[in-house]
């Protein structure tokens, strides 16, 4: 499912499953896809997770909304291909959802308006020095000046130079914001997975 070959098309209509097959493959899908984010998920700090996707990514939430709303027709199902295909990162780049994982009506109260403008606070740290600073294409959707919005899209983008730093690695993600400082250095695992994305 992962082959570097397929990792950065984007998803085709044709290839979303029929629902009745996809329920009877669903639950083998669901752990490979498990298995794939497990690498692709990076915790910073306490409660902001980021997970970065692919073409395999995509196309399981694809499948996973069509299941959920039972969407079976090509028209519904090419518009929500249209959607989620603007997660797959284009040439140079990576791209992510952040989860503000906030358990309970208090810490949201608390934090969501803490952390306005974290989309703006989110960079990778290469080390040849240089930062790599995301920012969220859609962010004035999501975000209002009381609050921001527990889930954001990110993209980074970067230069040849910045890629050959961040295959070298050790490569740490960073949040900047002034509420929310914290720093992670990618594991090995993650730091393969991203650089594959690269290819």
């Amino acid at each position: 499912m992962d082959s570097k070959e397929a990792m950065m098309q984007k998803v085709l209509v044709e290839e979303i499953p029929e629902l009745r097959a996809y329920n009877a493959t669903r639950d083998d899908l669901r752990r490979s896809i498990m298995a794939l984010k497990a690498r692709r998920r990076v915790f910073l700090g306490t409660f902001v997770t980021v997970v970065f996707e692919n073409t395999d990514t995509v196309r399981w939430q694809i499948t996973e909304m069509m299941r959920a709303e039972r969407i079976d027709t090509d028209a519904g199902i090419a518009t929500e291909v249209e959607q989620y295909n603007d997660l797959i990162p284009g040439d140079a780049q990576l791209s992510c959802t952040m989860f503000i994982e906030l358990t309970d009506d208090d810490s949201m109260r608390e934090w969501l308006p803490k952390l306005v403008g974290i989309h703006e606070a989110i960079e990778f740290r290469l080390p040849n020095g240089d930062v790599v600073r995301g920012y969220d294409p859609h962010a004035e959707r999501l975000t209002r000046e009381e609050a921001t919005a527990a889930v954001h899209f990110l993209k980074f983008d970067f230069t040849p130079e910045q890629i050959a730093a961040f295959r070298r690695g050790p490569v740490a993600i960073a949040s900047v914001h002034p509420a929310y400082r914290e720093e992670t250095v990618l594991n090995l695992d993650q730091h393969d997975a991203l650089c594959a994305d690269f290819d």
